[in-house]
């Protein structure tokens, strides 16, 4: 999300069924609204909770409906509903994901895609490369955030907007 030539690039190893990404996501959008197009967010996928490789199933099928960030926002507020850790209701995020625009029927044929095989497993690739422990995990342009916090992450944000600033 985001323009692709801003300065600073925050990764965030995400997980759709995690409570603290969904703590965080408001926090990193108010951030990216604030800094206009010196920002860019990519979320990278950790699956770590049961259920959450069907849960991005769902969001990359709303990609391909160019639905992705309306999905994932509701997904997220409504992750209460349906991401119980023990047993979670994908019916449920699959009717939360209709009530945001997604064609569920074509949703369900796109998300077991070999194109969406292949993001899981780049991710997690890129998970276990990057020794991801816990979500979310922030790098902001391939620094890691080691105050975490969202001041913590705000700052170094601040930090890498203003020496992108200072060398141009």
């Amino acid at each position: 999300m985001g323009p692709v030539s801003a300065p600073v690039t925050i990764v965030e190893f995400f997980d759709p069924s995690c409570e603290a990404c969904r703590a965080f996501y408001p926090l990193v959008k108010q951030m990216m609204a604030q800094t206009g197009t010196d920002v860019r967010l990519v979320l990278r996928y950790t699956v770590f909770h049961e259920g959450s490789d069907d849960a991005v199933r769902i969001l990359e099928a709303a990609r391909k409906q160019n639905l992705f960030e309306p999905v994932l926002e509701a997904i997220l507020e409504q992750q209460p509903v349906w991401a119980d850790h023990g047993k979670p209701d994908l019916e449920k995020a699959w009717q939360i994901a209709a009530m945001a625009g997604l064609d569920v029927e074509q949703g369900k044929k796109d998300a077991v895609s070999p194109a969406i095989d292949n993001i899981l497993a780049q991710d997690m690739a890129d998970v276990q490369a990057n020794n991801v422990k816990q979500t979310p995990t922030f790098f902001v342009n391939e620094k890691p955030l080691t105050e975490f916090s969202p001041q913590g992450l705000f700052t170094l944000v601040k930090a890498e907007i203003d020496a992108s600033k200072a060398g141009s």
